[in-house]
């Protein structure tokens, strides 16, 4: 990425701070008047003890407390307003990263299989959660101390010198806290990402590890990174335990010590025996926001970490600018010396390939197993990135489009099919809006409608995650169905007949040739012969080159594949897979 990009990507993250801060420096000022109306409740100890108790005026008793009240009600009212004003700001935050953080782990997902989790959206809840919750109360109080501190010197600047001792003794309590806990709590959040990460895997393949028996081993592994994560997030919630517990103990110790300090001044006759109370009464509340702020370190830390990993994930991560909208391609593809290096890898398994696919024409890819075709056909879609080359749609750089608006002229059936979570009709319809008609459609011309219409609640029933509720030849048929949603101009299919019957495969010859009227361009990558016979052309790749490429009789004929006549094969071909038939 570049500098620029980054550069990019960072001020939109310093804007949302630039326009949420207004609201950060209002919250402030709140903190600013909640702190002040704290001293009322040492200011009424001290009224009541050195005037009512002396005067034992009861009218100035009710006055006094009457006036307490309505601070107190200002007060409440206060914290209520600070309180709404940081959910709004933490609410904002999420708001305007929430899409951004979506869109990188899918973009990074891509770009970096396997390593990227959904992790970033549970750290950006735990921020919010932070910022709206208690723990941030601490950062906006512990500022005004200093009044504290000037009112405790009004009364008495012993009382004043005791109380900046007990907050530095706190203050050091909370930096022991801070070095204690920070590389473990960090540690144990890895562990913790590691663990689940582990373990969502392995769900995924809960029937191989039923099959295989290897549940018991699979187990012991998740468990071994599971109890490092749990020894390691106790040692550093016991440290951080041990040192909220000693802040809170240590700060009720000078607090109650406040009260033999006050009595031995009053003693001296150096203050009245009222201040006595409220010095301690000021003193516990003046301490109250370092106490806090010891006891909520943990979760600083943890929010600081989120924060961290937010802001590096986006680092990696720019949005496209957005570009010139591009007329709709029409299926001409040149690919130009392309070089293809794998996610995670180092070493390139397309290696400079260069060939045209003109539009309408029918193209098999074959060669022996890690030749490189599914990555070809990765390349090929702009889903991999190029280390060198080319691949031109129309004459344009793939990698240049917007993929929502090309992703329409598109369809992909790939090796592993991948089937969502909802209806039949929404899969077919890539999860955008349903048109009833331009599914059905796509359904007859994959020869899958007849199939869905089997089910019980047809287009309408609702399918697992992963297609679960449909065998492996219906989720490829399905998934067929989705790549030719809406007549796209370039369709490839990787291994489109592993799964399928012989009824499959007669209906996947069918939509091959309506494609083939349609003028579309397909890539058609196989281990199977027969699907040869409807194609055009054939490229023949191996170990990343591309060794043979031409017509498909002279291709097949060189391979050996075929030794009669191409024209017979075809007529034959054609018996087989008759033409698809739509119904209004």
């Amino acid at each position: 990425m570049s500098t620029d990009s980054k550069k990019l990507v960072e001020s939109k993250l310093e804007s949302i701070l630039k326009d949420t801060r207004k609201w950060f420096f209002y919250a402030g000022l709140f903190s600013l008047f909640i702190n002040i109306l704290m001293l009322v409740p040492s200011f009424y100890m001290l009224q009541v003890y050195d005037r009512v108790m002396q005067s034992r005026s009861l009218e100035t008793l009710l006055l006094l407390t009457l006036l307490v009240a309505l601070l107190f009600a200002t007060m409440g009212i206060l914290q209520i307003l600070r309180s709404k004003i940081l959910v709004r700001i933490s609410n904002r935050i999420d708001m305007e990263l929430n899409g951004t953080v979506y869109d990188a782990i899918f973009e990074l997902a891509r770009l970096q299989p396997g390593r990227i989790t959904a992790q970033p959206i549970s750290d950006l809840t735990k921020l919010r959660q932070f910022m709206s919750g208690a723990g941030v109360f601490a950062f906006f109080d512990t500022p005004w101390f200093p009044i504290y501190l000037f009112v405790m010197y009004m009364f008495s600047p012993s009382l004043a010198a005791f109380t900046i001792l007990a907050a530095i003794v706190i203050f050091a309590f909370t930096i022991i806290n801070e070095r204690g806990t920070k590389k473990g709590l960090e540690k144990a959040n890895s562990l913790f990402n590691q663990s689940s990460s582990f373990l969502n895997k392995n769900i995924q393949n809960a029937e191989v590890i039923h099959a295989l028996g290897m549940h018991s081993a699979i187990k012991k592994r998740w468990y071994q990174k599971h109890i490092g994560f749990l020894k390691t997030q106790s040692e550093a919630s016991d440290i951080a335990g041990k040192w909220a517990n000693i802040s809170k103990t240590t700060r009720q110790f000078f607090q109650s010590l406040t009260y033999g300090i006050g009595a031995y001044l009053a003693i001296k006759g150096e203050i009245s025996p009222g201040t006595i109370i409220a010095g301690a009464v000021l003193m516990g509340r003046a301490l109250a926001p370092l106490d806090l702020l010891t006891g909520s370190w943990k979760g600083f830390v943890e929010a600081r970490g989120a924060y961290g990993r937010l802001n590096e994930l986006l680092k990696e991560f720019h949005e496209k600018e957005e570009s010139m909208e591009l007329p709709p391609p029409k299926g001409d593809l040149n690919i130009e010396r392309i070089v293809v290096v794998p996610p995670l890898s180092k070493t390139p398994v397309i290696k400079g390939i260069s060939m045209e696919i003109p539009r309408g024409h029918i193209v098999g890819l074959v060669g022996p197993s890690g030749s490189g075709k599914s990555t070809f056909a990765r390349a090929m879609l702009g889903v991999w990135p190029l280390m060198s080359g080319t691949v031109r749609l129309d004459g344009a750089d793939i990698h240049k489009w917007d993929s929502q608006k090309l992703g329409p002229y598109l369809g992909y059936l790939p090796q592993d099919i991948e089937l969502f979570e909802g209806t039949i009709a929404e899969n077919i319809a890539r999860f955008g809006e349903v048109d009833s008609k331009k599914v059905v459609e796509a359904a007859q011309i994959a020869g899958v409608h007849e199939m869905i219409l089997k089910f019980p609640k047809g287009y309408d029933t609702k399918i697992g995650p992963g297609g679960i509720g449909l065998s492996g030849g219906q989720r490829q048929r399905v998934g067929l169905a989705r790549a030719i949603y809406k007549n796209p101009i370039f369709v490839v299919l990787d291994e489109p007949n592993s799964n399928l019957d012989r009824e499959g495969e007669i209906a996947l010859a069918n939509t091959i040739k309506y494609l083939k009227t349609q003028g579309t361009t397909v890539v058609i990558i196989t281990h199977k012969t027969e699907i040869l016979l409807s194609t055009d052309l054939i490229a023949v790749l191996n170990e990343g080159l591309l060794s043979v490429y031409g017509k498909s009789s002279e291709v097949l004929l060189k391979l050996g594949i075929i030794k009669s006549e191409p024209k017979k094969i075809v007529k034959n071909q054609e018996k087989k897979a008759s033409p698809v038939q739509i119904k209004s």
